[in-house]
């Protein structure tokens, strides 16, 4: 029986610019960073060191060459805040491209986008 969600493999061009994104922006911290010495490398990143779920930045150009049709897409992400205004904000004055904040059934959001376009979603949960 699955109790949880483990990891979520992120895609990226450049693993470095996005490590850089989620940490230096976002505010995450990486869990570890591996290589195993044949190209294969990985960076582990999350929004606390404790957390249940990571994300798994991986070289999309290498991961197409080792695994050819497999789903190299972004996921579609959303991430839970207690202060939605407080990190719309911050995003904001760090230069990520921001949606406008919505009310929807389910509560307030917003989303942004990482240096390669990738968008991901935030909502408020007090």
């Amino acid at each position: 029986m699955i109790s949880k969600v483990g990891q979520i493999m992120l895609y990226v061009n450049n693993q470095d610019e996005a490590r850089d994104f989620w940490t230096e922006k976002v505010g995450f911290h990486v869990i570890s960073e591996e290589n195993n010495g044949q190209g294969m490398r990985w960076i582990e990143i999350a929004p606390t060191k404790g957390a249940e779920t990571s994300i798994i930045l991986h070289n999309k150009e290498f991961v197409a060459k080792m695994s050819p049709g497999l789903n190299l897409g972004t996921p579609s992400l959303m991430f839970f805040s207690e202060n939605l205004d407080q990190l719309h904000g911050d995003l904001s004055n760090k230069n990520i491209k921001v949606g406008e904040i919505v009310t929807i059934p389910s509560g307030r959001v917003f989303n942004f986008a990482d240096n390669e376009e990738n968008y991901f979603a935030v909502m408020e949960k007090k």
